[in-house]
């Protein structure tokens, strides 16, 4: 198993290069599912949660090929439509296939993906969708069994979710007659979705309101495209250079996917300027002060981003609290900072009270999930000593050798193998 090595208190200086959103290239990857002709994918990076879509789409029937950050999808046949558990347990976007493969061919058998680290995630807004679309849908032994020719249909979804709309948006583009979602996800990514389809043949009305309107088409064709850089990713550089004091560029990066998040930034003195090339990032004069921090969906401060705020709310002067609105259980990263010494009551499942403390300390922790672990690697940056960041396979996930691209900003990491 490896670990990241991390010794603290270095400076970070120079640039690095935004990788392409990991939440909105699964989704286009899986439009190839839509259509018999190629789709062609820039700016792709090889994250394990990729690599493990790759292998699923490729069972289904998918033709990939990759060359250098360019990848080509083609599906001239879907060989089964049966998503099996050994793809779909390691990677919940993967049970987004269900809507396509219903769309292109009238029945689907897809693995229900199981728990989930940060809390239950609900999948009743998929199937109430789908059933409303004319789908017959029942769970046999862990398998959703799912057939019928789609119509389109009214869907009223009674909380936002990305992953419905995104299945919805899919599944509704071949279906016959006009779908509406109402309480749609308005994320970037989501955004995207509809943009690349657009450019399949797919068309659209409402779009980026949320009330979402899919005039479903006859045929989708291929399309060539381009992801939206990934704001998490962003924001954890941006955490990453404000609890070092350190100045950094970030390449491709966007400030207006991150709106919400911004003014923990500002009001800490950190210099956020956009450019045509990226964001200077200047936290050289930060002065972190509690804030009160709020999730929601999508203007609202992304949840992904909520442990980044934790562990840089720990240096902050005065007290924080952290309202997490999304998932029931997005808090595992707090005892492992809280072993760095960092002050933190978890006042129930949904509130953190932060009180901020002069210096962290160095120790052995463990990533629970992908972004919590993220957020432990930002507080080891600033911790005193070293530490040891185990279970990085979940980072890996969706952060592109984030070791290799912190040591050339000049932070002391390395990966290591555990024994």
């Amino acid at each position: 198993m490896y670990a990241f090595k991390i010794t603290g208190g270095k400076k970070l200086s120079g640039s690095v290069e935004i990788q392409s959103a990991k939440n909105a290239l699964l989704p286009l990857m899986i439009c190839t599912l839509l259509t018999e002709e190629p789709i062609i994918l820039h700016k792709v990076s090889l994250l394990s949660d990729v690599k493990t879509l790759m292998q699923l789409l490729e069972s289904l029937g998918t033709v990939i090929t990759v060359d250098g950050d360019t990848m080509t999808l083609q599906t001239p046949e879907i060989k089964t439509t049966l998503a099996s558990y050994d793809y779909i347990s390691k990677m919940r976007a993967g049970f987004w296939v269900l809507g396509p493969l219903l769309a292109r061919m009238g029945h689907a058998e897809v693995s229900l993906p199981g728990g989930c680290a940060i809390g239950a995630r609900a999948l009743d807004i998929y199937m109430t969708a789908l059933t409303a679309m004319g789908a017959s849908i029942e769970n046999d032994n862990g398998y959703i069994k799912a057939c019928g020719h789609l119509q389109g249909a009214d869907i009223n979804c009674w909380r936002v979710t990305v992953g419905g709309t995104h299945n919805t948006i899919m599944a509704a583009s071949l279906a016959k007659g006009t779908t509406v979602i109402h309480n749609a996800a308005l994320e970037p990514e989501v955004m995207d979705l509809i943009q690349m389809l657009t450019q399949m043949g797919a068309r659209f009305e409402g779009v980026g309101t949320r009330d979402l309107v899919i005039h479903g088409v006859e045929k989708l064709h291929g399309a060539e495209y381009t992801p939206v850089p990934d704001r998490i990713e962003m924001m954890t550089f941006v955490s990453a250079a404000t609890i070092t004091r350190s100045h950094v560029f970030l390449k491709n990066a966007r400030l207006d996917l991150c709106e919400a998040e911004l003014g923990v930034f500002h009001a800490g003195k950190v210099k956020l300027i956009q450019t045509d090339k990226g964001v200077d990032v200047d936290a050289t004069d930060a002065q972190l002060i509690g804030l009160p921090v709020t999730t929601g969906p999508y203007p609202e401060f992304a949840t992904d981003n909520q442990s980044l705020m934790c562990a840089i709310l720990s240096l902050a002067k005065g007290e924080s609290i952290i309202n997490e609105k999304m998932h029931d259980n997005r808090f595992m990263h707090v005892p492992e900072l809280m072993r760095m010494g960092a002050n933190i009551r978890l006042i129930d499942n949904t509130h953190a009270l932060i009180t901020g403390v002069n210096q962290l300390q160095g120790a052995t922790v463990m990533a629970s999930d992908l972004r919590g672990g993220a957020a432990l690697v930002v507080a080891a940056l600033a911790a005193e000593g070293y530490s040891t960041v185990q279970r990085v396979y979940h980072i890996d996930r969706g952060y592109y050798h984030l070791e290799d691209k912190l040591r050339s900003l000049g932070a002391d990491i390395e990966r290591i193998w555990l024994d």
